[in-house]
């Protein structure tokens, strides 16, 4: 395996081993509510005006299947729409009470991995973050070129 496999064999088994340790205690304390639909009330709770769009673009979903999950949410009471007066088209979204309460034990669930994580972190030099970061930004970046690259194509025909 080359180091490029190794790297990207690494990621894998770190985010597989990450969602398998978090997910029992997700489960339990946000009963009731899907990863996509607590993943959606981070997102309001941490943004002004969202829109399905908005949404669909940071969650990498099709519009559709945030329209549903958007829907589920607001019959769950977890958020609530409303408009502009400028703009009375378009449906913007925003925590209620309940939403805010689910978006707060996420928001801790997380603190605590941080917190278990954190032996790790602490060996973690600057110059090892920076190389590091510099990385997933480069390779973010190609990702980003390669979604808009395959949209176009979609969007004309082409393959």
């Amino acid at each position: 395996m080359n180091k490029e496999e190794q790297v990207l064999t690494a990621f894998r088994e770190l985010f597989n081993k990450m969602t398998w340790l978090n997910k029992s205690k997700m489960e339990s304390s946000l009963k009731g509510n899907k990863p996509s639909e607590v993943h959606c009330i981070e997102y309001i709770g941490r943004h002004t005006d969202v829109n399905v769009t908005k949404l669909a673009e940071s969650l990498y979903m099709t519009r559709g299947a945030i329209s549903k999950i958007t829907r589920k949410l607001l019959h769950k009471g977890l958020i609530e729409s409303y408009q502009k007066p400028e703009n009375q088209k378009e449906i913007y979204f925003r925590l209620t009470g309940q939403g805010r309460a689910v978006y707060q034990v996420h928001d801790e669930l997380h603190r605590e991995f941080r917190e278990r994580d954190k032996p790790v972190f602490e060996q973690v030099t600057d110059s090892q973050y920076d190389s590091m970061l510099r990385f997933m930004e480069n390779y973010n970046r190609h990702l980003d070129e390669e979604i808009k690259r395959q949209e176009l194509e979609n969007s004309t025909g082409e393959e």
